[in-house]
């Protein structure tokens, strides 16, 4: 029987979760009623199998100083850590096969910390007031599935009765589902690729070499969430290999782009030791929105118009440096097998001779700095979308998740 934590405030929201818990035993679920409220529940409201006092717990507060505080944030902060870490620890011991909450602005906080805590492939919804609007900050770059409530999560009327019951239907039938399945794969080992429009070419090549040596590829879009994708999927154990091709992030996140996949790129997988090739895909561009958009700061920068929606500016010689520093130190301090390979013919399908962000100064600045970290480094005379180097990045990488899994130390 599949098992489904409904995660709730159960000080406001108890008989929603009654409800709720009824409903999901009706569709052959075990539930696990999950208080994250802090405050004491009403009379009458369900009694949790893990109260709010052992959530605080989890995450090394004490509820009762979290009530007496009186500082709401605080509260909804410590109990969303606790949240996830009772929830990892269910999820980590195999009882735990989804995960449901319904929610206002704050429970929606809690519940979502708690979903993303989970690996990409856990089934997580979450019925939620804030789904109209700006989802970020709740979906980030798991899998988490969010509904709108329509109404406010305030009893069980004609109109949330069909909407959260939709929500039950389909989380039963994701747990169940994710009980049958078990394991999921064909056997094969799964390699990540990062990829930009002017990539592709490399990235492609790339993946065909890849899958030709028996590998399924994940090719992700370089644009801030595919960049915190990889590097969630690395921190999850799901990936035994990264072909970091397309680094482009990196640049939004120094000079101010609007495709920053924040400062913690380039890490995961270097902390897991899974084995990483990497190359400055696209370190010649900051990503912006329609030309108006562009920061008057910039006004005098080059700038490319790529389509009427992405304006492209072109990074500096002492951005490009400080790129290279901060591409080799990253790479220099992995934990696992990890190599840059540079094309000195240029980093992108606009950085060619003649090309609009050519600028060969600012190249062989980034490439000055990657040399002086002392990581281990392949030089290749091409540009890197040729083939040729798109296979040599495949090669080397399959080389190191070979020699990694000759050593005992694959996932």
């Amino acid at each position: 029987m599949a098992t489904v934590a409904l995660v709730g405030t159960l000080d406001t929201k108890g008989a929603e979760y009654a409800w709720l818990r009824d409903r999901l035993r009706e569709h052959g679920c075990e539930v696990v009623l999950v208080d994250v409220g802090v405050l004491a529940p009403p009379g009458g409201a369900p009694d949790a199998d893990v109260p709010a006092d052992i959530v605080a717990r989890a995450a090394g507060h004490d509820l009762a100083a979290l009530r007496a505080a009186g500082d709401r944030g605080a509260a909804v902060a410590a109990m969303a850590e606790g949240a996830a870490e009772v929830i990892g620890e269910m999820h980590r011991t195999g009882v735990l096969h989804a995960v449901l909450a319904a929610a206002g602005s704050g429970g929606s906080a809690i519940a979502a910390q708690a979903m993303r805590a989970l690996p990409i492939g856990v089934p997580k919804v979450l019925v939620s007031t804030m789904a109209g609007g700006d989802v970020a900050p709740y979906v980030d770059s798991s899998d988490l599935t969010l509904m709108y409530s329509v109404v406010d999560i305030a009893g069980i009327n004609s109109v949330s009765r069909r909407v959260l019951g939709n929500a039950v239907a389909a989380v039963a039938g994701m747990a169940a589902e994710h009980e049958k399945a078990g394991a999921d794969g064909d056997g094969r080992k799964v390699v990540a690729a990062t990829m930009f429009g002017v990539t592709t070419p490399a990235v492609e090549a790339a993946r065909a070499r890849l899958t030709e040596l028996g590998y399924e590829v994940l090719v992700f879009h370089a644009t801030g969430a595919g960049g915190r994708a990889v590097e969630k999927l690395a921190a999850d154990g799901m990936l035994d290999g990264v072909l970091d091709l397309t680094t482009t992030e990196l640049a939004d996140e120094l000079v101010g782009g609007v495709l920053s996949a924040g400062p913690d790129r380039l890490t995961a997988a270097g902390a897991a030791g899974v084995p990483q090739v990497v190359a400055p895909g696209a370190l010649d561009m900051v990503n912006f929105g329609p030309e108006a958009t562009v920061p008057a700061r910039f006004a005098n920068r080059r700038l490319l118009v790529h389509n009427p929606t992405v304006t492209l500016m072109r990074t500096t010689p002492d951005e490009m440096r400080t790129l290279g520093e901060e591409l080799g130190r990253k790479i220099a301090e992995s934990a696992g097998p990890a190599e840059i390979f540079w094309p000195l013919r240029g980093v992108s399908a606009v950085d060619i001779a003649d090309g609009p962000f050519e600028d060969a100064t600012a190249d062989a600045a980034a490439l000055a700095a990657v040399r002086g970290t002392g990581v281990r480094l392949h030089e290749l005379d091409a540009h890197i979308n040729d083939p040729a180097f798109a296979v040599a990045m495949a090669d080397r990488l399959h080389t190191l998740i070979t020699t990694t899994e000759e050593s005992g130390a694959s996932r």
